[in-house]
């Protein structure tokens, strides 16, 4: 899987990086079929806060988008990752039965 981690008006730090790759580790069930994954860490300009994009590309062409508005980035990286775990899982079992 190839992560690909940017910041916008955010530059990611050593330590914030390394809480994003402990987080995905959970993926590690979905290394076969998820080729791409890049994430986005948006620092909002009005107002307080971040907003995480993901985008999951998947062996099969398939892409999904998930994303978390929030205050305290570390809260939405772990909120991030669990959306991320719970597509990644939705997407393998409908290939499965499909």
């Amino acid at each position: 899987m190839n992560l690909n981690v940017r910041g916008v008006h955010y530059q990611p730090s050593e330590e914030t990086n390394e809480f994003l790759n402990k987080k995905l580790q959970k993926l590690q069930f979905a290394e076969d079929y998820l080729q791409d994954l890049d994430i986005t860490m948006k620092r909002e300009t009005a107002g307080q806060g971040f907003h995480l994009d993901a985008q999951l590309h998947f062996k099969w062409g398939s892409i999904k988008m998930v994303s978390y508005d929030c205050y305290e980035l570390y809260e939405g990286i772990e909120m991030l990752a669990d959306k991320i775990e719970a597509a990644a899982r939705k997407e393998k079992s409908k290939m499965i039965e499909g």
